[in-house]
């Protein structure tokens, strides 16, 4: 397949988790859910919608699956949904079984690292990341990440699980795009050296 992007939203601290709603993830006893929602403004949503666009798949952990499985489909009058149910999905998983709730959607089993280099060597479309932070930090031991394109938001959290963990693997970045919204979140787009 093409090359495997991750998109994620990061506060100016590196924190990953539950960008969307206060309840999405309280791992940790993590109490600011929702973060950010505030920024979204139509320099973003345009940046989004122009990524969707683009032919691909979709490759998730079983906890961002579950927690877009069960709140996408529900999205009835929001213009994501209807892509986010009808891209390809493959999750990552050594708990889930087949078939999977969400159509258009398979089960990726063994080592996920493992999987998805079997995936690169294949032709088809790009393969893109949205959340899974534990899914990324097993494909980046592997050198499996091609791209990131970060929506990284003007706040520090100062608590949450982060998008590069200490002890993560050292990696060079080469910045190849950026874009800046009207609220002062920075779109960037880095390749991996």
């Amino acid at each position: 397949m093409g090359k495997v992007s991750v998109t994620n939203n990061v506060s100016l601290d590196g924190v990953m988790q539950a960008p969307g709603r206060p309840d999405e993830d309280t791992r940790g006893g993590f109490d600011r859910g929702g973060w950010a929602v505030p920024y979204t403004d139509p320099v973003m949503a345009g940046a989004m919608a122009e990524g969707m666009s683009r032919p691909g798949v979709l490759l998730l952990g079983r906890r961002t699956y579950e927690d877009f499985a069960g709140y996408w489909p529900q999205q009835k009058d929001n213009p994501y949904t209807e892509v986010l149910d009808n891209t390809w999905k493959y999750v990552a998983s050594n708990t889930l079984t087949e078939p999977l709730p969400w159509k258009n959607s398979t089960l990726l089993t063994g080592d996920a690292a493992d999987a998805v280099a079997e995936l690169k060597n294949q032709p088809g479309p790009d393969i893109a990341i949205l959340g899974s932070g534990e899914l990324i930090q097993s494909l980046r031991r592997r050198n499996l990440i091609d791209e990131y394109v970060l929506l990284i938001y003007p706040l520090i959290l100062g608590a949450g699980r982060r998008l590069f963990p200490d002890g993560a693997p050292p990696s060079g970045l080469r910045l190849t795009n950026s874009l800046t919204t009207t609220t002062g979140v920075v779109i960037a787009t880095y390749q991996t050296a």
